[in-house]
C-alpha cells in the first residue's frame, strides 16, 4: 500500500480504529466477502473520505465503523469503547451522544423548522445544546436567516446545510458521511463541501466521508482506497487529478492489492 508520512501522524489521537475487520454475508457458494480483515485508524480533527469501485466494501466499512451494521469478526472502536462489547441499547446511546451522520437523502422532518431539525436528536436525549457551539455552527454554516423556515421552504443545499449543522450540532467525536452531496448540484454539493471540511479545520471536528466524486474527495485531507473488500491504497493532500488517477489503476488493473 502507498502512504505518504504526516507530520506528526504517529502522535495522532485515534477517534476511531478498525482492527482485522471482517463483514460476511451469505454462506457457501452464495458467500460474499464484503470486508477482508481491514485495518484502518480515523484521526481527530482530520477529514477522510473513503472511495473505492462499485462493491469495494467502502459503504459497509462506514456503517460497521459508525455502528449502523454488525461485522464478523475483527474490531471497532470509537474513541475507548469498542462496539462489539455494547447491547442494543447502549449502541443507540453511544450512536446517539458519539456519532453525527450526514446522508444522501437529508432525512429532515417537514413538520419542524431547520432549527428545529438541527436540535432534534438532543431534545430526544433530554440533553440541551451548548449555545456557544451551537451558534458557531449555525454561522458557519450560513443558516442564521433560515432557521425558521420548514424543508419545504428551502432548497436541496440549504437543507442538506441543516443535515451538517444537526450532524454537528452535539459536538459529536465524529462524523461519517454517506455520498452527503450526491443529491446536490456541483455548486450546492462544493459548499456543503467546504462546511465539512471548515469543522474539521475551524472546529476540531472529525469527519469520514463515503464518496465517489474525485473532486468531493480532493476536499479531504486523505484519501484511503478500496477494492474487494480490502484497503489497496492510501493518498494524504488529494487533489481531484490525483485520485482520479488512482481510481484508474484501479479499473485497468481490476484488482489492486
Amino acid at each position: 500500500m502507498t502512504t505518504t508520512p504526516v507530520a506528526g501522524r504517529t502522535t495522532a489521537t485515534v477517534a476511531a480504529r478498525a482492527t482485522d475487520l471482517s463483514k460476511i454475508y451469505g454462506q457457501g457458494e452464495t458467500q460474499v466477502v464484503a470486508l477482508d480483515r481491514v485495518s484502518i485508524d480515523f484521526h481527530q480533527a482530520e477529514f477522510t473520505a473513503i472511495m473505492g469501485p462499485s462493491g469495494s466494501g467502502k459503504s459497509t466499512l462506514m456503517h460497521c465503523v459508525a455502528g449502523l451494521d454488525s461485522f464478523s469478526s475483527g474490531s471497532v472502536r470509537i474513541g475507548d469503547t469498542e462496539l462489539g462489547s455494547l447491547k442494543d441499547k447502549q449502541l443507540t446511546r453511544l450512536r446517539r451522544d458519539k456519532i453525527g451522520f450526514i446522508f444522501q437523502a437529508f432525512n429532515l422532518l417537514p413538520t419542524l423548522t431547520a432549527l428545529e431539525n438541527i436540535t432534534l436528536p438532543m431534545d430526544i436525549a433530554g440533553r440541551k445544546p451548548d449555545q456557544q457551539w451551537l451558534d458557531s455552527v449555525i454561522e458557519m454554516i450560513g443558516l442564521s436567516g433560515r432557521l425558521g423556515h420548514r424543508p419545504s421552504e428551502l432548497s436541496g443545499g440549504q437543507q442538506q446545510r441543516v443535515a451538517v449543522a444537526r450532524a454537528l450540532a452535539s459536538r459529536p467525536e465524529i462524523i461519517f458521511g454517506d455520498e452527503p452531496t450526491g443529491n446536490l448540484d456541483s455548486r450546492s454539493g462544493a459548499e456543503v463541501l467546504g462546511f465539512l471540511r471548515n469543522s474539521v479545520r475551524e472546529l476540531g471536528q472529525t469527519v469520514v466521508m463515503v464518496t465517489h466524486d474525485p473532486v468531493a474527495a480532493a476536499y479531504a485531507d486523505r484519501v484511503v482506497f478500496l477494492a474487494d473488500g480490502r484497503l489497496v491504497d492510501e493518498l494524504y493532500g488529494p487533489t481531484a487529478d490525483t485520485v482520479l488517477d488512482r481510481m484508474k489503476q484501479f479499473d485497468s488493473k481490476g484488482r489492486t492489492s
